[in-house]
């Protein structure tokens, strides 16, 4: 039976102050008469484990320091990964040159190349050691919030929630912040490739600079490279190139995969135009390769062009209404740009009668026409270029000489748009490409004659979903 305690109330408090007084606490009951109020104040059986509490405290604060250093170590996994690229890429090209002219090394230079290559296997032995530290540590951290919550929701059923929802709130902090490092984690070494359960574009990263271009011309600066968007069997690893000293479309070249891109070793070029045969060239940089064909604006008539690369057979169709007038902020005739996502083919253009608005267009496949269009209210000679993720156009713009940022968004679903500031840093000033390819959901820029590319990370949707516990 619970203990009681008795205390008499002084004759100034009146009836009607006692009965307020007892009806604040539901461990309290009482009585007044003759101007006496008796209480009766029933203790629960057991006193609050406040040291259990203070320990649930510390150690969240022990696990939020880990959480810190692990979301810590993805910024630097990223910029290592970075670095571990050009370093291979450039140990790449080295190597090639003295496989194919071994006479003009001696020795030290030959032995200054192993003792590279060691180090960078040493690099990656390490950064991998770190890869699985921070997998596990992050499964660690994982197991002792559900232990906790597990804990601090019996103590809210055995004792008075109020004194525990504090210390619940810092453990919902430190399981979004979980969320956040594993899904990072995951971005880096686990994307989800043609998943679009997210929000859209978070941020991008640093540009990777692979090397000039398979021409070797620093004159080269209108062009584009990157990988088939939707890839026959067998073609996964295909890359392709094509740049040119003006804004002419003479010509495209497929590598069979990043090495012989790299080493410049093509294993076919395709030609579109042969004096006096034939003439498919076009005009502007926004083209994207899918299914093996190339989609690019067609020079004369001004059409939409598709060039299939298996067959060699070229095909043109007018789209109505599409000006010829309005071009990107970077480059002239860039009139027609093609992109592909994980929803299918487009093309952004504008006409006279939307005065130079962007138009978004989806395009049948199969029909090779647009099926579907969408007015932006973004003048198209303001925007640097557009690119699709996901049924999403996102238009860029110039900040400074080193940044550009994604400044609008138009989801087509919503028939939504946005106003985002988005920066990135750029190699250089001038770039006349940018595509994403949804197969490694990553950017393809042509800057300056330069192939270079990006990451993008993505907001996932419904993450608070997923949380072991509620707010």
């Amino acid at each position: 039976m619970s203990p009681n305690l008795r205390s008499l109330v002084p004759h100034t408090v009146s009836l009607c102050d006692a009965e307020k007084a007892l009806d604040k606490s539901p461990w309290v009951e009482g009585s007044a008469s003759g101007g006496e109020c008796i209480c009766e104040a029933f203790l629960p059986n057991s006193t609050f484990p406040i040291g259990q509490l203070i320990s649930l405290e510390s150690t969240a604060v022990e696990i939020n320091y880990n959480l810190e250093m692990e979301i810590s170590k993805m910024e630097i996994y990223e910029v290592k990964l970075q670095v571990y690229i050009a370093k291979i890429t450039n140990l790449t090209v080295q190597i090639k040159l003295m496989e194919d002219d071994p006479d003009s090394y001696n020795e030290l230079q030959i032995e200054e190349v192993k003792i590279k290559i060691k180090q960078v296997e040493a690099l990656i032995v390490e950064l991998q050691a770190s890869i699985q530290t921070t997998s596990t540590v992050l499964i660690s951290i994982r197991e002792q919030i559900s232990v906790m919550i597990a804990v601090l929701t019996q103590l809210e059923i055995t004792y008075d929630k109020n004194f525990v929802l504090v210390t619940r709130r810092e453990y919902l902090i430190l399981q979004q912040k979980l969320e956040e490092c594993e899904r990072r984690h995951n971005e880096i070494f686990n994307p989800n490739i043609g998943i679009c359960n997210h929000g859209g574009i978070r941020r991008i990263s640093k540009p990777i600079i692979s090397q000039l271009n398979a021409d070797l011309s620093a004159s080269y600066k209108y062009g584009g490279w990157g990988k088939d968007s939707k890839p026959l069997p067998g073609s996964e690893n295909m890359y392709w190139y094509s740049g040119y000293s003006d804004t002419l479309v003479s010509r495209i070249t497929q590598y069979s995969d990043y090495y012989k891109l790299i080493m410049r070793q093509a294993f076919r070029t395709h030609e579109l135009y042969v004096y006096n045969r034939y003439d498919w060239r076009g005009t502007g940089n926004n083209y994207v390769v899918r299914e093996n064909t190339l989609y690019y604006q067609y020079r004369s008539p001004f059409a939409m062009g598709r060039f299939n690369m298996t067959s060699a057979t070229p095909t043109y169709k007018v789209i109505p209404k599409a000006s010829a007038q309005f071009s990107y902020h970077y480059s002239a005739y860039q009139n027609l740009d093609f992109a592909a996502d994980e929803s299918g083919l487009w093309v952004t253009y504008a006409t006279v009668e939307s005065k130079g608005k962007l138009v978004l267009g989806k395009i049948n496949e199969e029909l090779f026409e647009v099926e579907e269009v969408w007015q932006t209210s973004i003048y198209k000679p303001s925007v640097g270029n557009t690119f699709m993720v996901c049924g999403v156009l996102y238009a860029t713009r110039s900040v400074d000489s080193k940044t550009e940022e994604i400044f609008y968004t138009f989801d087509t679903r919503t028939k939504q748009e946005s106003y985002v500031s988005i920066p990135f840093e750029k190699f250089n000033d001038f770039y006349v490409y940018l595509d994403y390819n949804p197969t490694d959901q990553k950017l393809y820029m042509f800057n300056n004659g330069y192939y270079v590319t990006y990451h993008v990370w993505f907001n996932y949707e419904g993450s608070k979903d997923k949380l072991l516990i509620g707010e």
